[in-house]
């Protein structure tokens, strides 16, 4: 057996440190302390047979803390690592699963380090760091032994480097933040409408032309304004590639590049228009959203294609290549003659049997390369290609599928795993795209869905979360948006987060970014802002506040105005039965700690009533549930934050138990319009009132035209009615009309407060 020797000074002490918890994340699988502590020494000398990569990224986290020396002197050693079995050439297949494996032993003389391979060993190390940082006041580390290894082979970050982008430099600051917590795939997105970002030396019009963009849009998506200034050209050369490959290598990371086909491909296009079904002309685009010009599947689309996959896999050595797949609009290949003919030729259903015959031509293809595809869930449309891996993100269900039907799926669901969601109040948050997933959410991911049994588990690879930068704008604002939720990912991937136990994890976040603050590292610090959960109470709603502090620093008011002026501390839930406006926030010592938190509540008399709905929202945008649209809460029509639901081609059938029977004679709620992001106002609307909970009787009904000129803001008088149930019937847009963005797909449908006075 191999012995590689990591040696300290050792000094005696008879501190007896307790068990208590240790600031690590993610979190080990088994912790067992013993007596004794390893004194930390100012000298550190290593072995010269250690894994000379791993030891170097080792060093330079203590370059100014210690001093280094190499020695091969054995008697000397404290701190051992040896690698099992005896070579790493040797491992097995079978010793595969454990290649993240390791332990370490940390006695009162030594540490020792057991791995299966490198990568294991370099994972101890993170954990190393890690103890090092919690105890270098104290010089003393306590006597324990961690057994560890990680629950899901696939732990990723995804990086969208076409809305905007962002340096090599800061490309290789990304890989780091994964590599400390042990996350181990980078997904790269390349290529997008709004631009290409990789070198193709064959097709040098891809980054001449694709890689720039005339303007970009800038604030809200509602306010459709744009800050008229050239973007680009921005990508990076194979060199750079190779490069940023080879760094994340030395970290262990795979890095899997995403090439966007058969949609999101406006950039490409306007670089070679014939790729398209009609002549075009294109641009890359300015406006975030979904666009229906779509790569047409012919010969010279899939040399193309080929011929890009080719030089990608040559600069990529991952197993997997991500070919995107998702939110590819059918309109072109409805209206082209080739598209129609092909779909006639090859017995296929209709455009999504095309869809999959394209994902099918180019897996044969990375196929024949001896690698294999990944896409978002979209691909499952007309049928999986045979060996393709599906990466889950409109919900559960995409891998759920993938899984049952013997597919490999990593779980991305937006609702708990895209950090470009708002992870604190909207209002005092920046511009995000909307949704909201705070870190106790992301915390609570279990990503093997129960529908699974113990065999289908067993394809769920793994877990990632998503970073679309719509609304980032550089890399200071990235950082922001990842930390600290990548501390609860983290966690997740590793299989030891316990959302019973979420208290106990914010702490070690909390201490975790001491780390972030020695690194400069702008992080988000939403997690001190006081946050507000609303349940039903009689006459009204409760509203209970609580924050990560202690929640005596909690000051509120009721009247609107600023709570750090004639506020009183915090107690109990607010009673909310008429409408006001509760702002609050976080005091130490008479010092104003967090941001100022404010929640408006408008009053009627659904408001904390019983509700239930037909159909239930979309899960990335179901917050709170049903009882959002009766929380007293109304959204706002330029976030869509916590206070909105989302139903994605379905109507919304609200059936509200007033208790009693109630007066009233006005309706009132609110819906969206977002066409890029495929969210369209109501078609109609009708209400119904009933006694008795069965039978119920239409008294009113709207139509498109009164919600369009209503710009959504519904208020209906609908006469003296005096009944103890009404029913509130909101009807989607159905299917997205030929001219817009994802037409011929359904429509969203966003609600908020259904209120009645």
């Amino acid at each position: 057996m191999l012995r590689f020797l990591l040696v300290f000074s050792v000094f005696i002490s008879s501190c007896i440190f307790s068990q208590k918890k240790l600031n690590l994340i993610p979190y080990p699988q088994k912790i067992e302390f013993s007596e004794g502590e390893f004194t930390i020494p100012k000298a550190l000398i290593l072995s010269e047979y250690l894994p000379k990569e791993e030891t170097e990224y080792f060093k330079k986290h203590f370059d100014k803390a210690f001093t280094f020396k190499y020695e091969k002197n054995q008697n000397k050693v404290h701190i051992v690592h040896s690698f099992y079995p005896p070579t790493i050439s040797h491992v097995s297949n079978k010793d595969d699963e454990k290649k993240e494996k390791y332990s370490i032993y940390i006695s009162s003389k030594r540490i020792t380090i057991n791995s299966y391979t490198k990568q294991g060993y370099f994972l101890a190390l993170q954990t190393l760091i890690q103890l090092f940082e919690q105890y270098k006041d104290s010089g003393k580390i306590p006597a324990m032994k961690i057994e560890d290894e990680p629950k899901f082979a696939w732990r990723g970050m995804h990086l969208d480097v076409c809305r905007h982008f962002f340096t090599v430099e800061e490309v290789k600051q990304y890989i780091d933040y994964l590599a400390m917590y042990k996350l181990n795939t980078f997904h790269w997105h390349l290529t997008d409408d709004q631009g290409w970002r990789i070198e193709i030396k064959k097709y040098p019009k891809l980054t001449q032309v694709g890689s720039k963009r005339k303007e970009s849009m800038i604030g809200a998506y509602v306010d459709n304004t744009f800050d008229g200034k050239p973007y680009g050209p921005y990508f990076y050369t194979q060199d750079q590639i190779k490069e940023v490959v080879k760094y994340a290598q030395e970290r262990h990371i795979t890095v899997v590049p995403e090439i966007e086909m058969p949609g999101h491909a406006l950039a490409a296009l306007t670089a070679y228009p014939e790729l398209a079904c009609t002549k075009g002309p294109f641009e890359p685009a300015t406006k975030w959203g979904v666009f229906d010009d779509v790569f047409c599947p012919k010969d010279e689309t899939f040399k193309f294609l080929e011929n890009v996959l080719d030089e990608v896999m040559t600069l990529f050595p991952s197993e997997y290549i991500h070919i995107g797949g998702d939110e590819c609009p059918k309109t072109r290949w409805k209206e082209c003659a080739h598209c129609q003919e092909l779909i006639k030729k090859n017995n296929l259903k209709d455009e999504h049997g095309l869809q999959s015959y394209f994902i099918h031509k180019i897996e044969k293809y990375v196929n024949s390369k001896g690698r294999k595809i990944i896409g978002w869930d979209e691909i499952l449309e007309g049928g999986l290609a045979p060996n393709a891996a599906v990466m889950s993100w409109t919900g559960v269900n995409g891998g759920i599928e993938a899984a049952k039907s013997g597919h490999f799926a990593v779980m991305t669901p937006g609702s708990y795993c895209y950090f470009d969601h708002y992870q604190g109040d909207p209002a005092t948050e920046p511009n995000a795209f909307g949704g909201f997933t705070p870190l106790d959410k992301v915390y609570s991911y279990n990503p093997i869905p129960s529908e699974l049994n113990k065999e289908q588990a067993k394809f769920i690879k793994g877990v990632q979360a998503n970073l679309w930068t719509e609304y980032i704008l550089d890399f200071k604002q990235v950082q922001y948006m990842i930390f600290p939720r990548l501390f609860a990912l983290s966690e997740v991937g590793w299989g030891t987060a316990d959302p019973k136990n979420y208290k106990e994890f914010e702490g070690r976040v909390i201490n975790e970014f001491k780390v972030l603050d020695k690194m400069g590292v702008n992080y988000a610090k939403s997690i001190y802002n006081i946050t507000g959960k609303v349940t039903a109470a009689n006459n009204g709603v409760s509203y209970e506040l609580s924050t990560s502090q202690d929640p005596n620093g909690i000051r509120y008011t009721l009247d609107g105005t600023d709570p750090t002026v004639n506020s009183q501390v915090y107690k109990s839930p607010v009673s909310v039965s008429k409408s006001l406006t509760v702002k609050s926030a976080y005091f130490e010592n008479g010092q104003l700690k967090s941001a100022v938190s404010s929640q408006t509540f408008t009053v009627s008399k659904t408001t904390g009533k019983k509700i239930t709905l037909e159909q239930q929202p979309s899960e990335n945008y179901s917050f709170g549930g049903a009882f959002t649209l009766v929380d007293g809460i109304i959204g706002n029509q330029r976030q869509l934050g916590k206070t909105w639901l989302g139903f994605p081609g379905k109507d919304v059938v609200a059936t509200i138990d007033f208790g009693q029977k109630t007066q009233f004679s006005e309706v009132y709620f609110n819906t969206l319009d977002n066409k890029g992001s495929w969210i369209h106002f109501a078609k109609s609307a009708q209400i119904f009132i009933s006694d008795d909970g069965a039978n119920f009787k239409m008294i009113k009904e709207i139509g498109k035209e009164e919600i369009l000129n209503a710009k959504g803001k519904i208020k209906l008088t609908i006469g003296n009615q005096n009944s103890k149930y009404i029913k509130v019937k909101i009807e989607n847009a159905g299917i997205i009309p030929t001219g817009n963005p994802g037409a011929d797909s359904k429509a969203w449908l966003f609600v908020d407060e259904i209120g009645v006075n």
